[in-house]
């Protein structure tokens, strides 16, 4: 049951949080605005301490993301996404200017190995690979400053952060892992949106929109970095993994992430200041082997229906099939109960669970050796069942030692280090709009 504190103060009104914030900031109350605004002072280029950004290459780096996410955005999106390239264009000239002040260098041979990996992972030469990027309208040019941007960073964040985790910090940090060993925790990301009474409809809308977005392809950290409130919107939305304890996420959010499976998006979640959108990347449980890295042997038996063969006929026959497979006792004797039904047999060896469908892995997560999956599959392409003959399952990763906590915390804190370092160098650059 709710209570009420005695003597609780009234809420303060909108207008008296505006007269807090007009004085805490020195402004007048009667604002008169003086010259005309521009129009166009947010066009897509800019200069950042006399280093010229041009429209051609917010244009490339855009048509890149493209080219590699296969997006198809609508005008209105391309125009909130060249808006966010420019933002990242800008970040990576300041730290590429920052890390020749500290006198570090690239040398260009490390860009032609990382150019030719990139075309590797596409399965490309790298001429053909620059000849892609021609079709795509991007450039090798853009993505060599790319990779420029990440090594110099990454060489002066090593130069200047240094971190230093405690034998006393790791072992606090171990303590609270092996007290939730077993438990739950889940990689989340979140788009959160706030929504005043009278924007709830609005908001609740837009989000909507967003995730129809992500239906038609848009990544959703990308979305995230356009569109999120929330503090991980540099992040991508990222929230890391997260276990479910009082306090850790909004009850509203904790719920329906516990509900949810790897891949899946749900929302917009109605929360106490606004709306949010999380997506679970994955879960897993603290200290204990993944079951979906268990390596199965299966026996796979398809039956094909005649060409011209109708609904009705392609669920009778289901039907009968599945009747007789779910009667298989074990690997030796799925050859017999596939001679009887006229099915084909493939043996497949190694297959990793998490390799499989998504929708498939929660199938066949919960079987044992010796048991068949329900019948699956379409009257075009045939309907088969698994049978497992034999699990290989993943050694236990078990918990992590004090160095390894020690590097991963170290990481995380040279990650807010950098964050800052980047945000000193917004603060103090020159950047002008064109």
């Amino acid at each position: 049951m709710a209570q009420t504190a005695p003597h609780a103060p009234a809420p303060p009104t909108q207008e008296d949080q505006e007269a807090a914030l007009a004085a805490q900031l020195d402004l007048p109350r009667d604002l008169k605005l003086f010259g005309k605004a521009d129009p166009n002072v947010r066009k897509p280029t800019a200069i950042v301490n006399d280093t010229v950004l041009t429209g051609t290459d917010v244009d490339q780096r855009l048509n890149l993301i493209i080219a590699l996410n296969k997006l198809n955005l609508k005008p209105e999106e391309r125009d909130q996404y060249r808006m966010m390239i420019l933002r990242q264009l800008i970040d990576e000239t300041l730290q590429i200017q920052e890390a020749k002040a500290n006198e570090i260098k690239v040398d260009p041979k490390e860009i032609d190995q990382s150019f030719a990996s990139v075309a590797r992972r596409l399965q490309k030469t790298p001429e053909q690979m620059r000849a892609f990027l021609r079709e795509a309208g991007a450039s090798e040019r853009t993505m060599r400053k790319q990779v420029e941007g990440e090594v110099a960073w990454s060489r002066l964040l090593r130069r200047k952060v240094d971190i230093n985790v405690s034998d006393e910090e790791a072992k606090a940090i171990l303590d609270r892992l092996k007290a939730a060993q077993g438990s739950e925790e889940y990689h989340v990301y979140e788009i959160y949106m706030n929504a005043t009474d009278d924007r709830k409809q609005e908001v609740y809308a837009g989000m909507q929109r967003i995730i129809q977005q992500m239906k038609e392809g848009a990544p959703f950290d990308y979305l995230a970095k356009t569109y999120s409130e929330s503090s991980t919107k540099g992040q991508g939305g990222d929230l890391g993994w997260v276990r479910m304890a009082p306090g850790i996420l909004p009850e509203e959010m904790a719920k329906a992430v516990e509900e949810m499976q790897p891949g899946q998006v749900a929302g917009p979640i109605p929360l106490s200041t606004g709306f949010s959108v999380v997506y679970l990347a994955d879960k897993r449980k603290v200290g204990m082997a993944d079951p979906r890295g268990a390596k199965l042997s299966l026996r796979q038996i398809t039956i094909n229906f005649p060409k011209g063969t109708n609904e009705a006929q392609a669920t009778a026959r289901a039907g009968q099939f599945a009747a007789a497979t779910q009667a298989i006792k074990g690997c030796g004797d799925a050859s017999n109960v596939a001679a009887a039904q006229n099915a084909e047999v493939v043996e497949k060896d190694g297959v990793v669970i998490g390799d499989l469908p998504p929708a498939l892995q929660q199938i066949i997560l919960p079987l044992q050796v010796g048991q068949v999956t329900q019948p699956f599959g379409t009257i075009e392409d045939g309907v088969r069942v698994l049978v497992v003959c034999g699990r290989d399952d993943p050694p236990s990763p078990g918990l992590p030692s004090i160095e390894q906590i020690q590097d991963g915390e170290a990481d995380k804190r040279t990650n807010l280090r950098a964050q800052r370092m980047l945000r000193d160098l917004r603060r103090d650059a020159l950047i002008e709009y064109r």
